[in-house]
């Protein structure tokens, strides 16, 4: 039977849903930006078409009373207001396509949050300095990131739920505040499993290094594997990424050597409804290796 005009234009119709379906099914890489001047700018970053989301390291002091401190490394002074020059690289990727979050934490813990309201006061921050809010003294400038990301490591596990349900409820002023977390692979986590109970994350980069009980080493699939199903199947998030480390030298334990990546771990992964992607720790790192590069086909 000839396809009629009609019937092609239905043909072709159902053709671009099957492709956009296959397209938003497969993984992106998260990367940390902001802890080395020597990683390149922001704009850079998101120019070199590896990353689909970029993770600004960090917000390290607010709570408790602290003044609210961005720490972006070598590559701005917030202290005399330099920082509001990302302003444009970030609208540059979002152009792009690329989310920018910010993240807030840190290892280095200068951060807190002690009652219902200290937790509501750094929402209410964040939102007026970083996201769709107002204030006159926005440390990056006018650009509205996209999210928060919780790298929460220490300090005290209470309130980052109530944190969580804060920001959430921005999502109602028109752009969505995406929220993710980085918790280290030991379930529950210590700092954040909490919050992440509330099912509020967006994406959930599950730190698989530093941690040898539940990382891959040298060849053993079971430990990061099992880690991951119990991820995946317990916390109530859009998607879940497999963190990593971007070069050996990136984190004490759990670097993963390409092939070994691409060969056995990711095809043990990616079957799960839940994958996301990976996540590498950091832009640093990942310019030393070239890791992005040469996973991000497979990812």
């Amino acid at each position: 039977m000839a396809f009629t005009i009609s019937m092609r234009q239905t043909f072709l119709s159902l053709l671009v849903i099957l492709i956009l379906v296959v397209q938003s099914e497969g993984g992106g890489i998260a990367i940390y930006w902001g802890q080395n001047g020597n990683e390149g700018t922001l704009a850079e970053t998101c120019a070199s078409g590896n990353y689909h989301i970029v993770n600004l390291a960090f917000l390290s002091t607010f709570g408790g009373g602290r003044t609210p401190m961005i720490n972006l490394a070598g590559h701005c002074d917030p202290y005399s207001n330099a920082c509001v020059g990302l302003s444009a690289d970030i609208k540059a990727c979002q152009a792009k396509g690329i989310k920018v979050i910010l993240s807030i934490g840190g290892g280095v813990v200068s951060y807190s949050l002690d009652s219902s309201g200290d937790a509501r006061q750094v929402a209410t921050y964040l939102w007026n300095n970083f996201l769709g809010g107002h204030s006159s003294t926005r440390p990056l400038g006018d650009a509205v990131l996209d999210g928060i990301d919780f790298d929460i490591e220490g300090g005290s596990s209470e309130h980052w739920d109530e944190l969580a349900r804060y920001l959430s409820r921005y999502s109602n002023r028109g752009k969505k505040v995406f929220l993710t977390a980085a918790p280290q692979c030991p379930f529950p986590d210590q700092w954040v499993g909490g919050a992440l109970k509330t099912g509020l994350f967006d994406y959930v980069w599950v730190q698989f290094y530093n941690n040898p009980p539940c990382q891959y080493t040298s060849g053993e699939l079971s430990n990061l594997e099992n880690s991951w199903k119990q991820w995946t199947s317990s916390i109530h998030s859009t998607k879940t990424f497999i963190g990593l480390p971007a070069a050996p030298d990136a984190a004490g334990s759990g670097f993963i050597p390409v092939n070994n990546l691409t060969s056995q771990v990711l095809p043990a992964i990616k079957g799960s409804t839940k994958y996301g992607g990976v996540m590498l720790w950091s832009k640093y790192y990942d310019d030393e290796t070239g890791y992005s590069a040469s996973i991000k086909s497979y990812v």
